[in-house]
């Protein structure tokens, strides 16, 4: 199967307004045509901070269709773009915002707060879907479902709901996105949901590592039943990315965009 004729690749679209949600299919944010999530941005080849806004920027120009990046909260609320949970050494969840930004990203940059991130995002993108994953808080359930919240809130208040697809290992964290907007557009990472329950749950696609569907290749069947989006992570050995191309995976997560592009590109030949 080709998966430039699949029908869950193109765009992922959700519309906010007057208080109110209207359907999807009204508006759309038509994704690149291939399958390709550069992870933390493309950041390997060119030697970037992972999640910085110049690893961003730079999947936008290779033409990926989405870019993934990790939000935390710092202890003073604010949203920031930082995957471990600890940033210099330094405690996210228990720093201030002000005492993390002293230390710059090894090109420069500031750490991003996920408004900036968003932002960049916006700017001269046609086609990049904003693959946002949240963390789980290591201070409680509560604080986590806080951080989706805020996390939500932002993301509605810069309008740009219509390219966001919002990812978590804590299938709470999803549900409550899912609770502020039943129609939004998120993907479970952890792996120990078949995809029926995903449907089930409202939670519109598998995002798992790709371990999991070599142990499950039913699930794979199963979400396309389920028109269950199918995404593996992280993808960055050529022969893998064969295979998961061959199975018709609309998204794979990787470290090597450039490589999965160019896989894509042979593929579709």
């Amino acid at each position: 199967m080709n998966i430039k004729s699949k029908s869950l690749l193109p765009a992922i679209v959700l519309l906010f307004a007057a208080g109110c949600f209207k359907p999807a299919s009204e508006v759309r944010f038509k994704a690149a045509d291939n399958p390709v999530v550069a992870h933390r941005g493309a950041w390997k080849k060119r030697g970037l901070p992972e999640n910085s806004i110049a690893s961003l920027r730079t999947a936008i120009e290779l033409g990926c269709a989405g870019s993934e990046f990790d939000v935390r909260m710092t202890a003073d609320d604010s949203l920031v773009i930082n995957h471990d949970p600890a940033y210099n050494e330094m405690s996210i969840e228990k720093t201030n915002y002000a005492d993390l930004v002293k230390f710059p990203l090894s090109n420069g940059e500031k750490l991003p707060t996920l408004r900036e991130y968003l932002r960049a995002g916006m700017s001269k993108n046609q086609h990049t879907l904003l693959v946002c994953e949240i963390k789980p808080s290591e201070t409680s359930k509560e604080r986590g479902q806080l951080i989706a919240e805020k996390v939500w809130r932002l993301v509605h208040a810069l309008k740009v709901q219509s390219r966001v697809v919002y990812i978590s290992f804590d299938y709470d964290i999803l549900k409550k996105i899912l609770q502020l907007e039943p129609g939004a557009v998120t993907q479970y990472l952890e792996g120990n949901h078949d995809p029926d329950q995903l449907k089930t749950d409202g939670v519109r696609g598998a995002d798992y590592h790709f371990s999991v569907f070599h142990a499950h290749p039913e699930w794979i069947e199963m979400a396309r039943k389920n028109k269950i989006i199918l995404n593996a992570w992280t993808v960055n050995e050529a022969q893998e990315m064969d295979w998961l191309l061959r199975q018709g995976f609309d998204f794979i997560t990787t470290n090597e965009p450039e490589l999965a592009l160019e896989k894509n590109k042979i593929k579709g030949l």
